[in-house]
């Protein structure tokens, strides 16, 4: 009998039952029917898992992105911002730069005013087309660049923006990878969010690599072309966005044929974006490619090294300098200097009337030069200023009333105790009108007015207007300061010497720029009165001019310093003063020197090579006595010596009898300091006042005498007046 095993739907296959009942519970087909929901229950679980997996996978990554970003720290703006310290002139052109501690050149500079709108052109066409639409990142340029790395397998046109680049810029690094990327976009998103557009571009324009220590197409441009980038041929602006793409393998100092290939490679595709023209094009690609370096700009260098000297670093500092005019002066220098021989050195000082700022300053004529001690400033050095301080003699000659510029003074030999003035020449011109006296610098009247003015006097007054007078040690101003027995820098002189076109009044000079809407705190310094200082101008633009030379234009006054060791001219229209001085920085003789022959050219050729006709100078102040020497007054018609006064009434003359005039006097007596020094006289009228350099030390007794203080060793002038008006006044030596 066969045996038959059991069905599916044998209630006695419990096995079988529960497998179904599994089979059900998996949502499987059981005879071939299929259950109504569980298939869309489980689709709804995956996609459950699929969401919950993906969110916590963008949560991990946004995370860790979030948590790298934040590691990045913060935009290191302020370090990128450092550049080269520069100077600037007072029209903003670049008189020097100062490499940066670790010798790269970096030039801070605008896009906008600095650059050829030319060059900005093609970098924008050739790097970032869309520089001013994106905002950090180009998606197109970047899905160009990866569809050209799988399609050809190199890169043609990179993805990077000019801000991408900028971001590479700030924080350089070596590798090429994934995270450096990433890295760039991160920071360029920053630093769009952070700058303005015109921002990012002078700060990619600074950076910028352009070869060895060159950075920023400004210093490029400079060792390049030697000019400022603001006019550039389209060649040369081809050539500044070619060469920082590869700054080291296109050096124009090392491989200019390779840049010149660059060079044409971006002209090429200019052209093809019809950017440019091909004719401009092939006219571009003629342009010779420089093979070398140009030095970086050097003007003005004692200037520059001054106020750079303890400035902080990147500083930008603005002087009153014209850069045009220094150029021109400091080449004049050079080639006269060169002329006058190897050991010669010139200083040159220019200086704006009106405002006292200086205009140009020139130290040396090779600042690089060791055998003329090119470093050394002569602007500032002291030296014997020869005669070029008996204007300021005259003027206060003139300011005091007792002579005119056509009153007539006496050019014969005269001893003032033991010191007895000669000219130059050795002769004497008898009697002179003051004026031509002041002219042909006869130094016999100069000192005798001096004698009259009072040596102390002159030298407090150019002191109180900014002019230090250097005496030698422990001597006391005497009259020997009238032919130069004094040190001055040529600075103190010009600023002297400008007080004369400003009509009396010397304002400060000022060399350090300052904004033209801030209060100018200098206060104008008294040298004389105004009809004084026009009467000295109006005397020296009469000066006989060197050979070959305008008359008339330039009033001027030469010196030439003891033993030949310095020859001055200083000279000034109504627009500008100028100091010029010659010698040796050592101080050694130069025979053959003199004011007249080898200064005052070269200040004419100064007042030349400023490209300005020379202004006139004032006119007359209300109140000058204009008039020939016969229409003077009677005591202005001749210059009388303090020992010659005219002396009027019945009584006896009023006579000083000690100390003796041109007398010497020990200044101690055995071991004991000398304190005082009487003053003993006859004659005149009671009360007497006695005087020393013009300062009272009180009456004369009954006695007749007074005892007085010295000023010091060297000489001084004791004064006796009585009160009727005579005077008698001897010049004392104490030594």
């Amino acid at each position: 009998m066969s045996h038959r095993g059991p069905t599916p739907h044998d209630s006695s296959c419990p096995g079988l039952t529960r497998a179904s009942t599994s089979f059900l519970r998996e949502g499987e087909y059981v005879d071939g029917r299929d259950k109504p929901g569980h298939d869309q229950k489980r689709g709804r679980w995956i996609l459950r898992r699929i969401l919950t997996s993906a969110a916590t996978a963008f949560i991990l990554s946004l995370t860790a992105l979030i948590v790298w970003i934040a590691s990045l720290g913060p935009l290191p703006l302020a370090k990128a911002r450092v550049a080269s310290s520069i100077v600037l002139d007072r029209n903003d052109k670049l008189l020097r730069a100062y490499a940066m501690e670790d010798g790269r050149w970096r030039l801070p500079v605008k896009a906008r005013s600095g650059v050829d709108p030319v060059y900005l052109k093609l970098l924008l066409a050739y790097e970032d087309k869309r520089f001013h639409d994106h905002h950090g990142v180009d998606p197109l340029a970047l899905g160009r660049a990866a569809t050209q790395l799988a399609s050809r397998g190199q890169i043609i046109s990179g993805g990077s923006t000019i801000t991408m680049q900028l971001a590479r810029l700030i924080e350089p690094r070596r590798e090429r990878s994934l995270s450096a990327k990433l890295q760039q976009i991160v920071r360029a998103i920053e630093i769009e969010q952070q700058l303005r557009k015109d921002q990012i571009l002078d700060l990619y324009l600074a950076l910028a690599p352009f070869g060895g220590n060159l950075e920023g197409i400004r210093a490029a441009s400079f060792a390049y072309f030697g000019k400022e980038p603001k006019r550039l041929s389209l060649g040369e602006a081809a050539l500044l966005v070619a060469l920082p793409q590869s700054p080291e393998t296109r050096r124009l100092d090392r491989y200019p044929e390779a840049a010149r290939r660059a060079r044409d490679r971006v002209l090429d595709r200019m052209v093809e974006q019809g950017v440019v023209s091909s004719d401009d094009a092939i006219h571009a690609k003629s342009e010779i490619v420089p093979n070398s370096r140009k030095p970086m700009p050097l003007l003005a260098p004692h200037a520059t090294d001054q106020v750079i000297a303890g400035a902080d670093a990147g500083i930008s500092i603005k002087l009153t300098l014209d850069s045009d005019l220094q150029k021109v002066l400091e080449s004049l220098a050079r080639d006269r200097a060169n002329a006058l021989g190897p050991d010669m050195s010139i200083g040159i000082l220019a200086v704006d009337n009106e405002t006292g700022e200086v205009l140009a300053r020139v130290g040396s004529p090779d600042y690089f030069d060791v055998r003329r001690a090119g470093q050394v400033d002569m602007t500032r050095a002291i030296r014997s200023p020869g005669s070029t301080l008996k204007p300021f003699i005259y003027g206060l000659a003139f300011e005091d009333g007792f002579v005119h510029p056509e009153s007539l003074i006496d050019d014969r030999p005269i001893r003032f105790g033991s010191y007895a003035p000669e000219n130059f020449d050795m002769s004497f011109q008898g009697t002179v009108p003051v004026r031509k006296a002041l002219q042909l610098s006869l130094n016999v009247p100069a000192i005798a007015l001096l004698d009259r003015v009072g040596p102390g006097r002159f030298s407090a007054r150019l002191k109180a207007a900014g002019g230090a007078l250097v005496l030698p040690k422990d001597e006391a101003p005497g009259l020997a300061m009238g032919l130069g027995g004094v040190g001055v820098t040529l600075r103190d002189l010009v600023q002297l010497y400008s007080g004369f076109p400003r009509l009396g009044s010397v304002l400060p000079l000022r060399e350090i720029a300052v904004d033209d809407d801030a209060k100018d705190t200098r206060e104008p310094l008294r040298l004389m009165d105004p009809v004084a200082a026009w009467q000295v101008g109006n005397a020296l633009i009469g000066t006989p001019p060197p050979e070959n030379a305008v008359a008339g234009r330039i009033a001027f006054k030469t010196g030439t310093s003891y033993g030949y060791r310095d020859a001055w001219s200083v000279g000034f229209d109504g627009r500008m003063t100028i100091g010029v001085w010659v010698g040796r920085p050592d101080g050694a003789p130069v025979p053959g020197i003199l004011g007249r022959t080898t200064a005052a050219p070269i200040l004419f050729d100064a007042f030349a090579r400023t490209g300005k006709i020379p202004a006139a100078l004032p006119k007359a102040p209300r109140g000058t006595l204009i008039a020939s020497a016969a229409r003077l007054p009677q005591p202005l018609k001749r210059f009388r010596p303090s020992g010659d006064l005219v002396r009027t009434g019945s009584e006896q003359s009023l006579k000083i009898q000690f100390p003796l005039n041109g007398s010497r006097i020990d200044a101690s007596d055995g071991d004991r300091p000398l304190s005082q020094v009487p003053v003993k006289v006859s004659g005149g009228v009671l009360p007497m006042t006695v005087m020393v350099n013009g300062v009272s030390m009180g009456e004369i007794d009954s006695r007749r005498q007074r005892l007085v203080d010295p000023p010091g060793p060297g000489f001084f002038r004791v004064t006796v007046m009585d009160a009727s008006g005579a005077a008698d006044s001897v010049v004392v030596r104490i030594q």
